[in-house]
C-alpha cells in the first residue's frame, strides 16, 4: 500500500508539472521559456542549495518526495479555480518546482531574491506588502496555489479582479478602506525600492505629493478615507489606469 501511494504521488506530480506523458510514458519535449517563467524568479524556494535545474525532469524518485513537502492541488482542480489551461499551470509548476523544491515560499526568501531586481535601492518593505498579498491563508509561507490564484487574477482577471486584487495590496490592515498612512507606507516602499539615483531625480517630497495626489481623485465624499467602491470607480474613469490593467492581457 505505502508502494502504491508513493508511486500515485509521483504520478501526481508529473502530470503537474509535465515531466511525463500519460500516452507515450515519456518525457515531452522541452519547452521554450516564457515570460511565466521569467516571473517565477519572483517566488525562490525556501531550500535554495538543492534547486534543480529547468533541463532536470529525470531526477531521482527519493530525491523528489524528500524535496517536496507541500503537495498542490491536482491539475483539473487548478483548472476549475484558474483560468489557465492545463498546458500554462504545466509549466507554471515546472518552474515553480524548480525554484522550490518544498513547495513552498518564506517572507525571507522571497525579499532576498526580490532584492536582486532592485540593486539599486531596498525592496525590503514593497516585497513584504507583495507577499502579503499573495499569502492569502496568513500562515507566512506562499504555495503554488497562492502563487497560481493571485497571477490568475493578475494575468486573466476582469478589469474589477484586478482592481479588487490591487485594493487588497494597498489596504495593509485589511479593514476595507484605505487610509493616507497606508498609502504613504505603500509610496515610500516603491521610491525606496526604485532608489535615490534614478532618472529624473525625485524629491523628498515626492511619495507624500503622490498620495495626496491619490486622495484628491479617490477620496470622493472627502472622509479621509479610500473604500473600495471608490477606488475602483475613480479607476476605471482614470485612462491611464485602464490602460496599465490591459498591459497583463497578453503576457501568456
Amino acid at each position: 500500500m505505502k508502494t502504491k501511494n508513493r508511486e500515485q504521488s509521483l504520478s501526481d506530480s508529473r502530470e503537474l508539472d509535465g515531466s511525463y506523458d500519460q500516452l507515450t510514458g515519456h518525457p515531452p519535449k522541452p519547452v521554450k521559456k516564457t515570460i511565466k517563467q521569467r516571473f517565477l524568479k519572483l517566488l525562490p524556494c525556501c531550500t535554495p542549495s538543492v534547486a534543480a535545474s529547468v533541463s532536470q525532469c529525470n531526477v531521482e524518485d527519493d530525491f523528489e518526495l524528500s524535496t517536496v513537502c507541500h503537495r498542490p492541488e491536482g491539475l483539473d482542480k487548478l483548472q476549475e479555480q484558474t483560468k489557465f489551461n492545463k498546458k500554462e499551470l504545466q509549466v507554471l509548476y515546472r518552474g515553480f518546482k524548480n525554484e522550490c523544491p518544498s513547495g513552498v515560499v518564506n517572507e525571507e526568501t522571497f525579499k532576498t531574491i526580490y532584492s536582486t531586481f532592485f540593486p539599486q535601492g531596498d525592496s525590503g518593505a514593497y516585497a513584504h506588502f507583495l507577499f502579503e498579498a499573495f499569502d492569502t491563508n496568513k500562515n507566512g509561507s506562499v504555495s503554488f496555489e497562492d502563487f497560481v490564484f493571485g497571477l490568475s487574477i493578475i494575468l486573466r482577471g476582469t478589469i474589477n479582479d484586478r482592481l479588487n486584487w490591487a485594493f487588497n495590496l494597498y489596504d495593509l490592515n485589511k479593514d476595507g478602506c484605505i487610509t493616507k498612512e497606508e498609502m504613504m507606507d505603500i509610496m515610500k516602499s516603491i521610491y525606496d525600492m526604485m532608489g535615490k539615483y534614478t532618472y529624473p531625480f525625485m524629491q523628498d517630497e515626492a511619495p507624500r505629493e503622490h498620495v495626496e495626489s491619490f486622495f484628491q481623485k479617490m477620496d470622493r465624499n472627502n472622509d479621509g478615507v479610500v473604500t473600495i467602491d471608490e477606488f475602483i470607480e475613480s479607476c476605471q474613469k482614470d485612462e491611464n489606469i485602464m490602460q496599465s490593467m490591459q498591459l497583463f492581457d497578453n503576457v501568456i
